[in-house]
């Protein structure tokens, strides 16, 4: 097995990322960041999207893990002081994994003529620097609502404990074959009329967002952006692609999903019942 192994600049991720490297080297184990099997993200949730994006052409092929060096994240499984036990997993490996779906996003730029792909593991955006966007959003080709507002937001399963949840978006499980869309912003009207309320959309359909005629547009994909770009629409679906995790352990979702939003929480009544 051949292993590419990527930290984030911190101290501690670069500490940890040294000594896995060096754990692995004493087993024997491969460390090639060219053509891996297997990725370790060392960091949190930030550098594994940047590790996503990375080896994005090569999805079928690559698994990934990852060691958070600080808050849990949701795409990190191991903790930094569990090095020996991880590295027991890797030799022990089999090949199992589980996978999620990714969301497709094909951008129609009003300066070229063929339209852009991209892969996003989190969610896209659509925004302008400090004016209203406007834009007619179809399903399935369908019209279905007028759009005024700050944006859209279009996110993954894997996405929804993101930036959709700030916007009130649902949490949805990670292997459900989904997309939802989130509004930011939006401005009700007799002109502009929308749900006001997130949708999901199921497997076998897709979301179009045509703008309106402007120069400003921010697209957003993950971590990434482009700016100052005229767009004539966006298209979101399921993608074909999906990434896929090693699991050398069971997390289940909902635990983690506990744990971050409502752990400390929890200690506090806890505490409260236990006074009563």
């Amino acid at each position: 097995m051949k292993i590419a192994v990527f930290g984030n600049s911190g101290s501690q991720s670069t500490r940890v990322t040294n000594e896995l490297k060096a754990r692995l080297a004493a087993v024997n184990i491969l460390v090639d960041p060219i053509d891996p099997d297997l990725v370790i993200s060392v960091g949190g949730d930030g550098t594994l999207l940047n590790c996503f994006h990375r080896y994005s052409h090569q999805l079928d092929r690559v698994r990934f893990v990852g060691v958070h060096t600080g808050h849990l994240g949701f795409y990190t499984d191991w903790r930094d002081y569990e090095l020996a036990e991880l590295v027991e997993s890797i030799v022990a490996d089999q090949g199992q994994s589980v996978s999620y779906p990714l969301l497709n996003v094909e951008v129609d730029y009003d300066d070229q003529n063929e339209p852009s792909h991209f892969l996003s593991l989190n969610e896209s955006s659509i925004r302008r620097n400090a004016l209203t966007i406007k834009a007619d959003i179809y399903i399935r080709d369908e019209f279905f609502e007028s759009f005024r507002g700050d944006g859209i937001c279009v996110a993954t399963p894997t996405g929804s404990t993101g930036y959709s949840k700030s916007l009130g978006g649902a949490v949805l499980h990670p292997r459900l074959e989904a997309l939802q869309l989130t509004e930011i912003a939006s401005i009700n009207n007799r002109v502009f009329r929308t749900l006001s309320s997130p949708i999901v959309i199921a497997p076998d359909e897709w979301i179009t967002v045509k703008t309106s005629c402007a120069a400003d547009y921010t697209l957003t994909v993950d971590q990434l952006s482009s700016h100052n770009r005229a767009i004539k629409q966006i298209k979101y679906r399921i993608a074909d692609e999906r990434i896929r995790f090693a699991k050398y352990r069971h997390m289940h979702f909902w635990s983690r999903v506990e744990d971050s939003f409502l752990g400390a929480h929890r200690e506090d009544n806890d505490e409260q019942h236990d006074g009563v």
